[in-house]
């Protein structure tokens, strides 16, 4: 340095920051949520749904405290005066759309829910609209029928013939239903308390999100469901409670500060993409032709919803 002083952060480590930049970090999150798909599907045996998503936010849960008890001990007052905004955020984020979406995956391609789950962009805007009367211009109203559309084609699997006579595989209503979820908790996420940090936010949702779900797992123990213990059920809980809980959210929020929202969404359009690749390496699976016609009718419905006026 020009004054003679010694930085006080080592080489090393401004070297793994500068290498690790906040796009690699969210197209890194999007590889993990997808990897999320693949491991739902694959564990589906061994994994019921309830089991699964409980054990995932209990683990995520005990790390999520180690980080932030100090803080979230110290937010008690504001997380109790809003409770209401936490507990809808719980009951949609933490339970609501990973219970629909391993439901899903026990009856569904990795590759339908992926697609399925991309037209949730559009139902945040539907859902917006109902909720709070936020704005729908034309063209997003465009956007929203030709993206819902697409993901209808992957519902039914291009088969014209189900949709009249109201067929559809029930994975893929399952995952619908879990797209609406998530739509439900990114509108509430916009009301959520500026005062709480993200972790603390994170945490107390988690928290009320696992209290939630007790009684749902003691129905289902006692209704005989149980979980095949093995090596490779308990590595599936440790990704999905460690990487796709945690880690993901730790890297979606430096990238989300560093690059800001609007930027930071767009990776998440990648989730079909590695969805896809993935379940066709790991899973087996065959991209469809109805799989690509959805896919460009969900892109341009988005395309054509997101476009500015003047662009």
């Amino acid at each position: 340095m020009a004054d003679g002083r010694t930085p006080t952060t080592p080489w090393w480590r401004r070297w793994l920051q500068q290498l690790v930049s906040a796009y690699v970090l969210l197209a890194v999150t999007a590889l993990i949520w997808s990897g999320n798909f693949i491991v739902g599907r694959a564990a589906r045996d061994a994994l019921p749904p309830v089991a699964l998503n409980f054990w995932r936010w209990t683990l995520a849960l005990a790390i999520l405290l180690v980080l932030t008890g100090g803080p979230l001990w110290r937010a008690r007052r504001q997380l109790l005066t809003h409770w209401r905004i936490l507990a809808g955020l719980a009951v949609s984020g933490i339970v609501g759309f990973h219970l629909f979406t391993y439901s899903a995956l026990q009856s569904t391609q990795a590759i339908n829910a992926v697609l399925v789950l991309s037209a949730a962009p559009m139902l945040i805007v539907l859902v917006g609209w109902v909720a709070f009367r936020q704005t729908i211009t034309p063209r997003m109203a465009l956007g929203i029928v030709v993206a819902m559309a697409g993901a209808l084609v992957v519902i039914v699997r291009g088969d014209v013939g189900a949709l009249t006579a109201l067929r559809a595989n029930a994975g893929d209503l399952w995952m619908l239903a879990a797209a609406l979820s998530w739509a439900v908790y990114s509108v509430l996420l916009m009301r959520r308390p500026a005062e709480l940090a993200p972790l603390v936010l994170l945490t107390a949702t988690a928290a009320i999100g696992v209290a939630v779900q007790i009684p749902i797992y003691a129905v289902a123990l006692a209704g005989g469901e149980r979980i095949a213990v093995s090596p490779a059920s308990l590595a599936v809980i440790g990704y999905v409670g460690v990487f796709a809980s945690v880690v993901a959210y730790l890297f979606w929020n430096r990238g989300v500060r560093e690059v800001g929202p609007a930027r930071a969404g767009v990776f998440l359009h990648l989730m079909p993409l590695f969805g896809a690749v993935l379940a066709v390496i790991f899973l087996g699976e065959r991209i469809a032709w109805f799989h690509w016609v959805g896919a460009g009718a969900i892109v341009t419905g988005i395309a054509l919803a997101t476009r500015r006026p003047n662009g």
